[in-house]
């Protein structure tokens, strides 16, 4: 546990210094910036997208519509990240994999012609460094994911994701930890692969019924974070 805990403090410190050095970078370079609102759509799957966006302030949400018309919640993307990386280098279009939302009042993105992306990091050992790290994390979040999702059932799921969320979003409040953002339960399904927000409901509901959770003005507090822990195999240190 030690070691996964060294880990994950290196890792943090390799993310802020690459995080500053990219924003740096990205400044020196007089890289424009764009302002989108809230429920404003930065991407479509499957449309053309010409540009890398990188996010310095606000909320984006990313998803997948499924044959069925259902949402398939992927991630809240928080600054700094990049919200639109593809691996295609070449062309100066590619196909948008994902839907990308503004979940704030207000989201602010840097905004570069992909290509030229792909030249800065051509070129920069510290932007290629930041890529794989970029890639290497994504991969472990999915992996992550997959597993809370398919290994312990619906309010397994339902608690990993909140447990992720505490992580994200948490502020330390007299009784527990606040999650300081407003996240439906039709969301909540979308992120945990559950067909209705009912079941969500009811989930919630428990939850509260076991002091793990309350809601106050539309806003989830973690009361119990080691009820949560206890489906993502993770301890508190």
């Amino acid at each position: 546990m030690i070691i996964v805990c060294i880990g994950n403090c290196l890792r943090g410190v390799f993310n802020l210094n690459s995080e500053k050095y990219l924003i740096d970078f990205l400044e020196k370079e007089n890289t424009p910036i764009i302002k989108k609102k809230k429920h404003m759509y930065l991407a479509y799957r499957g449309l053309e997208q010409a540009y890398t966006y990188i996010l310095i302030d606000g909320i984006a949400k990313t998803s997948i519509i499924m044959k069925n018309g259902r949402e398939f919640n992927l991630e809240y993307v928080t600054p700094v990240d990049i919200v639109s990386l593809v691996r295609d280098e070449v062309s100066n279009y590619t196909s948008a994999p994902f839907n990308v939302r503004i979940e704030s009042d207000e989201a602010t993105f840097y905004c570069i012609p992909r290509i030229k992306f792909w030249e800065y990091v051509r070129y920069d050992k510290h932007l290629q460094d930041y890529i794989r790290e970029y890639y290497r994390n994504k991969l472990s979040e999915t992996i992550e994911s997959l597993q809370y999702m398919t290994m312990n059932g619906k309010k397994g799921a339902v608690c990993s994701f909140l447990y992720k969320l505490m992580n994200q979003f948490g502020v330390e409040v007299e009784d527990g930890i606040l999650i300081d953002f407003n996240v439906t339960n039709e969301d909540i399904a979308g992120f945990c692969g559950i067909s209705t927000r009912n079941s969500v409901n009811r989930i919630i509901h428990d939850l509260k019924e076991e002091g793990v959770v309350e809601i106050h003005n539309q806003k989830l507090t973690i009361l119990d974070k080691a009820y949560l822990e206890e489906f993502t195999g993770r301890e508190s240190f």
